[in-house]
């Protein structure tokens, strides 16, 4: 089977702006693999999503993506939205800050190793989650690949939107790292009321990750029972924990033992809906949506990826 000719979506802000500088040689690789393509910059938030959707609807049947979750995010919304996404596969080269979806997927996390992929047969079919929530006081759906957190996770989103764009992938990293520990301290856990499948519970809660993949965060294993290919999301809630006994939590994030903690609960479902009378923020694959109230949803076999 031959690869068909392919569009990439480039987004050279990614990593802290090193794909802008790395894009030479990232392209000499893809053309020493053989790959046969053409390429965009995106401009702004939300560009890739245009630049793909408008892609795939003028008849390119292979979409790659540069950069980290955000770029590939915005890219499979793009195709999801077009009118030839069944036919349509997504190439992922990782390079940016954070690539918690490659990391689930088992896409190197370097992109020589990324690039070696995209001329292959591999192809792993996947779910993809929907999250509808509010923006403005007007109600908007997202696409998202890998998960999507509601509480604290989207605190840091938002939060770390604030740090200088110009920091190199490893010192951006760091810098969010720091930033969400500061956040931690001035974060009051939210009271929400969540419903899974005609079942209504209220809580207070600290965050509530719903993840497809397994990783988020750069490295945090949040839900590792999680399959990309099952039609189910795995709901990750940790409830009303204090500080002190949070701070204990964080590393354990990274090995996956956090879920033993009792005040950690892991369920799987197919839907679910979050509303809070309280100000509670929304993040999808990293990237700050909106407010509660929230619904999320998965649909089943839904996106082509190059693995």
């Amino acid at each position: 089977m031959s690869v068909p000719y392919a569009k990439v979506i480039v987004n050279p802000a990614a990593g802290g702006c090193s794909i802008h500088r790395e894009w030479p040689r990232i392209s000499k690789q893809l053309r020493d693999i053989g790959l046969s393509f053409d390429y965009e910059y995106t401009e702004r938030v939300g560009h890739a999503i245009e630049l793909a959707r408008m892609a795939v609807d003028t008849g390119y049947r292979y979409l790659i993506a540069v950069g980290g979750d955000g770029t590939v995010n915005e890219v499979a919304n793009g195709i999801l939205c077009s009118t030839g996404s069944g036919s349509t596969i997504l190439g992922i080269v990782s390079a940016g800050t954070a690539c918690s979806f490659a990391r689930s997927v088992g896409i190197p996390q370097d992109y020589t190793g990324a690039c070696s992929l995209l001329t292959g047969q591999g192809r792993l079919l996947i779910d993809v989650g929907v999250v509808e929530y509010k923006s403005e006081g007007q109600s908007s759906q997202r696409f998202f690949v890998n998960e999507a957190g509601v509480g604290f996770d989207a605190a840091v989103v938002e939060a770390s939107k604030r740090l200088p764009k110009h920091f190199g992938p490893t010192i951006k990293y760091y810098a969010c790292v720091v930033r969400g520990l500061r956040s931690l301290f001035s974060y009051r856990n939210k009271r929400i009321a969540l419903c899974t499948e005609n079942k209504i519970e209220a809580m207070c809660a600290f965050t509530v990750v719903v993840a497809n993949g397994r990783y988020t965060g750069g490295g945090m294993y949040i839900a590792p029972h999680a399959e990309l290919d099952d039609g189910l999301l795995d709901m990750v809630i940790v409830g009303d924990a204090g500080k002190f006994e949070l701070l204990k939590i964080w590393p354990t994030l990274y090995s996956g033992s956090h879920i033993t903690h009792p005040k950690i609960r892991v369920a799987r479902v197919t839907s679910i809906t979050i509303q809070s009378s309280e100000r509670v923020l929304i993040e999808a694959d990293g990237e700050l949506l909106g407010e509660c109230p929230a619904s999320f949803w998965v649909l089943p076999s839904a996106l082509t990826i190059v693995v």
